[in-house]
């Protein structure tokens, strides 16, 4: 496996791999860089198809936390990790608890939280080993409801405050009342992002590859069923991709029937020169690493403490950040993706005096 010649290696920091045969754990932990702060980033568990798919992911994804955290004015570094397996079969606290190990033997780093498959409770069992980990703390959250330090709720709120203003910018409007918008992925996030849109008056269409997830939408909000192969490609207003990545392409991308792309999942983007596919379509696209930043502001505020209040702020700061990005993209006919790149490598250059990551080569990601 070439690592300092892998295309998605950019200059990190660190990269670690770990396995413990005992537990079965085998994880990769990618440290991208740390010139705001330390790493902090989920800690992701997938039953990759090979280990090369798994370093793929750890390395997009550790170098968005980076942008993430720069373009949402946090003094954090990006990181990333992913735990080879399903969560749902090979999950047990054995392995956690040998995560959190090698979690601590990383010095603080980086910094783990939720992602997915894995929850808060799966990083309290990390945390019996190591203080390196974040959202676990059981406090009042951003919309004054108790809060067990699970970032997902406000980073489906941050994402709805975003795709407002997409909507608001491509489509001039506020109300969302029959807005039609189709989500891939009702889980964590994206069932909260279906929830706020369903009491903003939307109609909603829905898909997740756990049955059990779309019928709640269905029964719970009123949502239409879709299948995995038209969910993409329905036409609607808005389609909000909150699951995996890499779904806009050179397959889907002639295929979609939408005029805005705001949704929460990372690195949408397959490869970067699709953001400039989108902007010829005339498909306004927020930023994956802009719109999903709640999480990472909700976590980073868990560990310096800010009233609810303050989180609520900084998380509806995220409109105004895309808003800038859209008119910036409108004045320069630079894709929206390139332009929330070189905001975030603004802020990279005032901490450290270069841009750290290749704008060329990143497209986007907790």
């Amino acid at each position: 496996m070439n690592v300092f010649s892998h295309p998605e290696f950019d200059n990190h920091e660190h990269l670690s791999f770990f396995c413990d045969p005992e537990t079965g754990l085998k994880a990769i932990v990618a440290i991208h860089n740390t010139s705001r702060g330390p790493a902090l980033g989920g800690c992701r568990m997938f039953p990759y198809a090979s280990d090369e798919e798994a370093l793929r992911d750890v390395l997009r994804l550790s170098r968005g936390m980076t942008y993430k955290s720069a373009l949402a004015n946090l003094d954090l570094g990006g990181g990333k990790s992913v735990i080879i397996g399903n969560p749902r079969t090979h999950k047990s606290d054995a392995l956690l608890e040998a995560m959190g190990r090698h979690l601590e033997g990383l010095g603080g780093q980086y910094i783990a939280a939720e992602d997915s498959g894995t929850s808060v409770p799966d990083l309290k069992i990390m945390g019996q080993h190591t203080k390196h980990v974040a959202g676990i703390v059981e406090r009042t959250a951003f919309d004054g409801q108790p809060s067990t330090g699970d970032p997902s709720p406000t980073t489906a709120y941050g994402t709805f405050v975003g795709l407002k203003a997409a909507v608001k910018h491509k489509l001039g409007r506020e109300d969302l009342t029959g807005l039609k918008v189709a989500i891939q992925g009702v889980g964590n996030v994206g069932y909260r992002l279906a929830r706020h849109l369903t009491e903003a008056g939307a109609e909603l269409w829905v898909h997740d590859i756990h049955q059990e997830n779309m019928q709640r939408a269905v029964d719970e909000l009123g949502a239409h069923a879709a299948s995995a192969e038209d969910i993409l490609l329905l036409p609607v207003d808005v389609i909000a991709p909150c699951a995996m990545g890499a779904v806009l392409n050179d397959d889907s991308i002639p295929r979609l029937k939408t005029t805005v792309i705001a949704g929460a999942a990372n690195n949408l983007l397959q490869r970067p020169d699709h953001d400039r596919a989108l902007k010829d379509r005339g498909i306004l696209y927020a930023p994956d690493f802009a719109i999903n930043a709640g999480g990472i502001i909700d976590v980073f505020y868990e560990r310096t403490g800010a009233s609810p209040e303050k989180v609520r702020a900084h998380v509806e700061g995220i409109g105004r950040t895309l808003a800038e990005i859209f008119m910036r993209s409108d004045r320069s006919c630079v894709p929206t993706g390139e332009v929330a790149n070189t905001i975030a490598e603004e802020r990279f250059r005032k901490h450290s005096g270069v841009a750290v990551a290749s704008r060329e080569r990143f497209s986007g990601a907790i």
